[in-house]
């Protein structure tokens, strides 16, 4: 014979699935990678003691202050992440939630990761050179650009590439002695394009003791988000612009774009 359940046990004895069902979610993998603020590197400087930009063929003019290309680093597609660790990271204004495929759009071998990475940093660079040339008016032929950057890949440094480019070979100084980071990929033509991971990145550039960070103007809104006390966004579409805005901080003069 059976007996009647209470309401308390008919609650208890229904909650047992649901219970269930968050502890295999809890444990089970998901398609997330957990991003954090990476690497930074001074493209007027040296990498792991090369230099980022040399030039034959024309003079260049001794650079005063910094300009840092900005990374994140990610979990390998292999890791396994679980629900309990994507909510930790949601909360963590140091750490970022992102799809895996936003991350790893090759797929998930990590020898076709490295030849995605690696032939849009080349394809980056490339057209880093053709901008700062173009902008310049140089002649591509008489003057020989090249860039160097180990474990780097991924075509996001390209704005900074130019912008190095430009203040090597230019007539004025960029910086003003100042310590700058950005982000942006760049076309041959001069356009600024949006990379994603911009939070963390502001986070890696305040680190390294930058106190403007250019930002594609699309992104104006994500690099807001947890913005680092005491670093200013400059939004830019193109590297004209780019130039501009850096040209009016550095004389104190003109308008300087703001998000």
């Amino acid at each position: 014979m059976l007996s009647r359940l209470t309401r308390h046990q008919v609650l208890a004895v229904c909650a047992l699935p649901v219970v269930a069902l968050f502890a295999v979610a809890g444990l089970a993998p998901l398609p997330f990678s957990v991003a954090e603020p990476g690497m930074t590197a001074d493209v007027l400087g040296k990498n792991r003691g090369t230099p980022v930009i040399t030039v034959s063929g024309a003079p260049t003019r001794k650079t005063s202050g910094q300009l840092r290309m900005t990374t994140i680093v990610a979990t390998g597609p292999e890791t396994r992440i679980s629900l309990g660790e994507v909510i930790g990271a949601w909360f963590d204004t140091d750490r970022a939630v992102m799809p895996r495929d936003a991350v790893y759009p090759s797929g998930d071998d990590p020898g076709e990761i490295e030849r995605y990475n690696t032939a849009q940093m080349k394809e980056s660079q490339d057209d880093a050179v053709s901008a700062a040339l173009g902008y310049l008016k140089l002649d591509p032929d008489d003057v020989d650009v090249k860039l160097r950057l180990a474990d780097v890949g991924g075509p996001s440094a390209g704005l900074l590439f130019s912008l190095g480019i430009i203040d090597k070979l230019g007539a004025g100084d960029l910086t003003g002695g100042r310590t700058i980071a950005g982000t942006g990929t760049i076309t041959p033509g001069g356009e600024v394009g949006a990379v994603g991971g911009v939070p963390l990145k502001t986070q890696a550039a305040r680190r390294d003791g930058a106190t403007v960070f250019l930002v594609p103007k699309a992104e104006c809104a994500d690099a807001a988000t947890e913005l680092p006390k005491g670093l200013r966004l400059v939004p830019v579409t193109t590297l004209k612009g780019a130039v501009d805005a850096l040209r009016a901080l550095a004389d104190g003069k003109g308008e300087v774009p703001h998000c």
